[in-house]
C-alpha cells in the first residue's frame, strides 16, 4: 500500500468531482476453481485498490457524499480462519493504512443502502465485471444482473475515468517495477528459446521467473509461434527452425501495477532476410508512433500515422499498391494490421476496461469507428501528461481473413494477393512498449530490451 494519505487524497478528489448520493465500491472475492476451499489466485477490483488500497477478498466501501461518510465493509477473520491462515489485522487496522475511521461488518452494507433506498437517495455503482458482484447488487438495488450495466452510474464511471487515467509519480514507479519483472522475463525468453523445444516447455520458465521475482504475470501469458494468432493463449506447438515466435506478456508488481512488452523472436537465433524486411517495417512504424506521442495529439492519428508506415513498406516489398494515403483511409492495410495501435496501462493491463472502453479511450469529441480495424481501437483520445500506454504495431499473415477478402477481390486496387500467396505461412510480428505522456513529450518506460535486429541476434546467439 502507499501512505494512507495518498488514498485520502484520492478519495478527496473524487468527492470534488461528484455532488450527492453514495458512491458504492465493491471489492473482488475469491473464486473457486473446482471446489469453494480450492481458489484461483486472488486479485483485488483495480478501483477499489486505487481509493482503499486493501488487497484482500470480502471488502466492500462507501463514500457517503451526503453524511460526508466513508465506511469500510468487512469482517475479521475467526480463531478457525487464523489457524489455517495465520494471524491477520483487524478491520481497523486495515482501514487506519488507507484512511479510514469507520468500519462496519459485511452484514452492514445492504442494511445501510436498503435504508438509502429508501430515502430515495442515489446509489452510484460502477460496471460489475464479476458475477458473484452481479448477484449482491441484484440483491441488494432489486436490478436484475442482466441489466445492472445500464444502470450503471456514468458521472461516476466518467470521474474514476478522468482520475485514474493521469498516472502520479509513485504510480510510475510501482509501473517500473513491473516493467523489471517483464524486463528479466523477456531476456530470458530469449536466452531460453530455441527449436525443438515445445512453446510450454519456455513458457514455464517465464511464468516461474514472474514468480521468483516476487511478482505474477498481469495476464495470461501470449507465447506462439503463431503469431498471426493475435491472443494466443495456447503454448502446444513444437518450436522449429524458420519459424518466429511472438512473446506478449507483463510483470505484475506486489503493488498490482502491470507491464505489458511484446517481442517477436526467430526460433533459430537468426532472422531470415524476409523475416527482416517484415519485421523492419514493424520496428518504422513503431518508432514513427512514439515520437508522434505527445499531449494534445489524438492517438487514432499516431495510429493511421503507423498504419501508412506499415503500408509503405508493405508496398516496397511488392505486398501493396496505389496511393498510401487513399489505402489507409480505405482501410486495406487491416489485412494486415488489424488491432489498434495500444491501450492505456496501469493497475489494469487495459486499464480501466472494466468501466468501458469507450469512456477510457474515446471522449465527447472522437468516437469509434466502424471501418474493419479502426473500429478495434481501444485508444484514439487526446493524450494528456500521465497517461501510460503501449505501442504496440503489428504484421500479421492471418490465411483465413487472405482468403475472404481475396473472394470478395476487396480492395484489389490496393493488395498484391498474387505476390502475398508466398507469405501466407509467415505468421505474424508484433512489437510493443509502454510509453508516458510528459509535459513536452513522452518516456519509454522500463529497461530497454532489445527490439533492434542485431540486438535480438546477439542475446539469442550468445
Amino acid at each position: 500500500m502507499f501512505e494512507a494519505a495518498i488514498y485520502k487524497n484520492r478519495r478527496n478528489q473524487l468527492i470534488s468531482k461528484l455532488d450527492k448520493g453514495i458512491l458504492l465500491f465493491l471489492g473482488n472475492n475469491e473464486s473457486p476453481m473446482n471446489y469453494p476451499a480450492n481458489v484461483y489466485p486472488f486479485r483485488q477490483d483495480s478501483t477499489f485498490l486505487y481509493y482503499f488500497g486493501i488487497d484482500l477478498p470480502g471488502l466492500a466501501a462507501i463514500i457517503d457524499l451526503d453524511e460526508q461518510n466513508e465506511i469500510l465493509f468487512g469482517d475479521d477473520f475467526s480463531v478457525d480462519d487464523i489457524v489455517w491462515m495465520g494471524p491477520q489485522p483487524k478491520m481497523a487496522e486495515l482501514a487506519a493504512k488507507a484512511a479510514l475511521t469507520q468500519v462496519a461488518p459485511s452484514a452492514q452494507l445492504k442494511e445501510y443502502l436498503s435504508k438509502a433506498l429508501q430515502q430515495d437517495r442515489k446509489i452510484h455503482f460502477l460496471p460489475p465485471y464479476r458475477q458473484d458482484n452481479m448477484i449482491k447488487l441484484q440483491e441488494i438495488l432489486g436490478i436484475r444482473a442482466n441489466q445492472l450495466k445500464h444502470y450503471a452510474s456514468v458521472p461516476f464511471i466518467k470521474a474514476v475515468v478522468e482520475q485514474r487515467s493521469v498516472k502520479s509519480e509513485e504510480e510510475i514507479e510501482e509501473i517500473e517495477k513491473a516493467l523489471d519483472i517483464t524486463y528479466q522475463i523477456h531476456l530470458e525468453a530469449m536466452k531460453s528459446v530455441r527449436p525443438g523445444l515445445k512453446e510450454y516447455e519456455v513458457a514455464g520458465i517465464l511464468q516461474g521467473k514472474a514468480f521468483s521475482l516476487g511478482g505474477r504475470l498481469s495476464f495470461p501469458l501470449i507465447f506462439s509461434v503463431h503469431g498471426e494468432i493475435l491472443h494466443n493463449p495456447f503454448q502446444l506447438n513444437e518450436m522449429q527452425k524458420g519459424q518466429l515466435l511472438v512473446i506478449d506478456c507483463g510483470g505484475e508488481a506486489p503493488s498490482r501495477y502491470a507491464g505489458d512488452i511484446t517481442r517477436t523472436l526467430p526460433v533459430t537465433g537468426k532472422f531470415s532476410e524476409e523475416q527482416k524486411a517484415v519485421y523492419q517495417i514493424v520496428l518504422n512504424a513503431q518508432t514513427t508512433a512514439i515520437e508522434m506521442i505527445k499531449p494534445g495529439i489524438k492517438y487514432r492519428d499516431v495510429h493511421l500515422e503507423a498504419a501508412k508506415v506499415i503500408t509503405l513498406g508493405l508496398k516496397e516489398l511488392g505486398l501493396m499498391k496505389g496511393n498510401i494515403e487513399e489505402a489507409v483511409q480505405a482501410g486495406a492495410h487491416a489485412l494486415f494490421f488489424p488491432h489498434g495501435l495500444g491501450h492505456m496501462m496501469g493497475l489494469d493491463v487495459h486499464d480501466m476496461e472494466d468501466l468501458g472502453e469507450d469512456y477510457v479511450g474515446y471522449d465527447e469529441k472522437i468516437k469509434r469507428s466502424d471501418q474493419f480495424g479502426l473500429a478495434y481501437l481501444r485508444l484514439a483520445r487526446e493524450l494528456k501528461p500521465g497517461f501510460v500506454l503501449t505501442v504496440e504495431p503489428g504484421i500479421y499473415f492471418i490465411p483465413q481473413l487472405i482468403d475472404l477478402w481475396q473472394k470478395d477481390n476487396k480492395f484489389s486496387q490496393f493488395i498484391n494477393y498474387e505476390r502475398l500467396e508466398a507469405y501466407r505461412h509467415f505468421g505474424g510480428i508484433r512489437i510493443e512498449d509502454d510509453i508516458l505522456v510528459t509535459e513536452n513529450g513522452s518516456r519509454v518506460l522500463g529497461k530497454l530490451i532489445p527490439k533492434q535486429i542485431d540486438g535480438i541476434e546477439a542475446i539469442m546467439q550468445g
